[in-house]
C-alpha cells in the first residue's frame, strides 16, 4: 500500500517543485469533505479553489460522467458533437452575451478574451495595444494573463511580458480615466478579486471604469473565473456593479472538477473574430461540455440552499469579527466566496484549521478566503467558522 510519505517522497524525486503543499494527502471525497488515507475527514471550504462547485462525488454528475466516458469523449474541433451549441445556447442566455468560445482553463480563456479584443481593433482598421488592468488582479500564469496580473511576485521572472500592459497601483478612479485612451484595447477586471484578497471591485472605481469604456471606446474583459458561474450568487457578478463586459471569462466552478474554460462575448466582437484565428485542441470536448451542462442543471436546484448558507457565511464571520476585533480586522465577499482579515500569522492559522479538519487557504499574505461548495448548509458553516475560531485561538494563545 502506498503511505503518505510514499507519495511525498516520490514527489520529491520526480515531480517539479512548483508547489508548495499541506502534508496531506486526500485519497476520496463525499459531499462538502474530503477524506486521507487514514480515513480521517476535512469540511472543505475551498473546493479546489472554487473548482469543486457541487461537492465531491456528486451523483448526478457522477452518473452524467460515467455515461458520457461509456459513449464519447473526444473528437475535435474539427467535426460537430450534439454538446457544444446546447451549452454555448444555456451560457448565452445566462449571460446576455451573444456568442461562446470553449477552451481548458481560466488562463486559456483570458488569453483568448486578449487575443480578441486586439483582433476587433484590427478589424476596425484601427489597431490598438494597450491593456489596462486593476490592482489586486489575479489573471492567470501564462504570459499575456500574467501581463494583466498585479503581483511583482508572479510576474518579475518572467519578464518582459506584453509592454503595452499596464496594472494599476491603487483603486483610485481618477488613475483609471487617466490610464485609458484611445489606443486601450480594453480594461481587464476581475469584479471580485478572489487571489488578490477577496476584494470586491467599489462602485466609484466600477463608475470609473464604465465611464472609460464609454469615453474610449476601449472593450470590457470581465475576469469571472472565480466570481462568475453563481459563486457570488448571480451567474455574473460584473452586471452587480454596473458593468456591461463585451467579454467574460468562466472557468473554476464551470466543470464542477472536470477542466473547462469559456469566453463569451458579444456579437460586434465576436464577428470579427475569422476561422482560424484562435483554437484548442481539448477545448468544448464531450466530456467538458457535458460536466457544465451537468452542473448548470444541478445549481438550478441550489440556489435557495446558497442564499441561506451565504447568510449564515457572513453572519457568523461578522460575528468572528465582532468578538475578536484585534484579530480580525475586515471581513468582505459575496455569495460563497469570503474573506477575512487578519492581524496574525494567516498561513498559521490556515495550517490550524487543517490540524482541526478544516481546508481554507491565505491568500494576499493576511486574507483568510473561503470557497465552499455550492452544496454546503448553513449547518456545515457553524460548523466552518467553530473550527476557524478554535485555529485562531491556538494561533494567538
Amino acid at each position: 500500500m502506498t503511505t503518505a510519505l510514499d507519495v511525498r517522497a516520490l514527489e520529491a524525486q520526480r515531480l517539479l517543485q512548483n508547489y508548495r503543499r499541506f502534508p496531506v494527502v486526500f485519497t476520496r471525497g463525499e459531499g462538502i469533505r474530503l477524506f486521507d488515507e487514514d480515513g480521517r475527514p476535512y469540511l472543505d471550504f475551498l473546493s479546489g479553489i472554487g473548482v469543486a462547485s457541487l461537492g465531491h462525488a456528486h451523483p448526478v454528475l457522477t452518473r452524467a460522467l460515467t455515461d458520457q466516458a461509456a459513449t464519447l469523449l473526444h473528437t475535435s474541433n474539427l467535426y460537430y458533437h450534439p454538446l457544444q451549441a446546447e451549452l454555448a445556447q444555456r451560457l448565452t442566455t445566462l449571460s446576455g452575451l451573444d456568442r461562446a468560445f470553449f477552451c481548458n482553463s481560466g488562463t486559456e480563456a483570458i488569453e483568448a478574451c486578449l487575443k480578441f479584443a486586439r483582433r476587433y481593433w484590427y478589424t476596425q482598421g484601427q489597431p490598438r495595444s494597450k491593456f489596462v488592468a486593476l490592482w489586486h488582479g489575479f489573471h492567470g500564469r501564462t504570459m499575456g494573463a500574467l501581463s494583466v496580473t498585479w503581483d511583482a511576485h508572479y510576474r518579475t521572472p518572467f519578464e518582459p511580458l506584453v509592454p503595452t500592459a499596464t496594472t494599476l497601483d491603487s483603486d483610485d478612479p481618477e488613475a483609471l480615466l487617466a490610464a485609458v485612451d484611445a489606443d486601450t484595447a480594453a480594461i481587464v477586471v476581475e469584479p471580485v478579486r478572489g487571489e488578490g484578497g477577496v476584494r470586491p471591485v467599489p462602485a466609484p472605481l466600477a463608475s470609473a471604469i464604465a465611464d472609460a469604456c464609454r469615453r474610449s471606446g476601449a472593450l470590457l474583459i470581465a475576469d469571472e473565473v472565480q466570481s462568475g458561474s453563481w459563486r457570488t450568487g448571480t451567474f455574473l457578478h460584473a452586471p452587480s456593479i454596473g458593468l456591461e463586459p463585451d467579454l467574460v471569462a468562466l472557468a473554476k466552478a464551470l466543470g464542477a472538477g472536470v477542466p473547462v474554460g469559456a469566453v463569451l462575448l458579444r456579437e460586434r466582437v465576436a464577428s470579427t473574430v475569422a476561422a482560424g484565428d484562435h483554437g484548442t485542441t481539448y477545448g468544448g470536448n464531450l466530456l467538458a461540455c457535458r460536466a457544465a451542462l451537468t452542473f448548470l442543471d444541478v445549481v438550478d436546484t441550489l440556489h435557495d440552499r446558497m442564499r441561506a448558507a451565504s447568510a449564515r457565511l457572513f453572519e457568523r464571520l461578522r460575528a468572528l469579527q465582532a468578538a475578536r476585533p484585534d484579530i480580525v480586522t475586515d471581513v468582505r465577499g459575496a455569495g460563497l466566496i469570503a474573506g477575512f482579515e487578519v492581524t496574525v500569522d494567516a498561513l498559521a492559522v490556515v495550517n490550524a484549521a487543517l490540524e482541526r479538519g478544516l481546508i481554507v487557504n491565505r491568500t494576499s499574505n493576511t486574507v483568510l478566503r473561503l470557497l465552499p461548495p455550492y452544496i454546503v448548509t448553513p449547518a456545515d458553516v457553524d460548523d466552518a467558522v467553530d473550527i476557524l475560531d478554535q485555529a485562531i485561538g491556538a494561533v494567538v494563545s
